[in-house]
């Protein structure tokens, strides 16, 4: 909350921006929200981005089937689970269409 603080002694966005080390555009953006909601506008809203797929208990099964290795799921040729293997065996256990960057995120 240290830009409403800013904000509150009147420090000008454009200030606000180089003390916090933010782009002038988020530091404007705050203070909009901050002149219309106050303190509480600027609260954050958690992360951003789609929520995981999984749910916990399967996230759970998906830790078993990797502590397994990836020949008891069919790749025989090496011991090493790649970001392209799991989010294969999330769509084969778990019928759910992973992009590799999203399989990385997971593991």
């Amino acid at each position: 909350m240290q830009a409403a603080e800013l904000f509150e002694q009147m420090v000008k966005p454009s200030e606000v921006a180089r003390r916090l080390r933010v782009s002038v555009k988020s530091a404007y953006q705050w203070h909009q929200l901050w002149r219309d909601g106050g303190v509480q506008a600027l609260a954050s809203r958690g992360p951003s981005g789609s929520r995981c797929r999984l749910s916990p208990r399967c996230l759970e099964k998906l830790a078993t089937y990797l502590e397994e290795g990836p020949a008891a799921h069919g790749w025989v040729e090496d011991q090493v689970w790649t970001a392209s293997r799991v989010a294969t065996l999330i769509g084969r256990k778990f019928h759910v269409s992973y992009s590799v960057s999203g399989a990385t995120r997971l593991m």
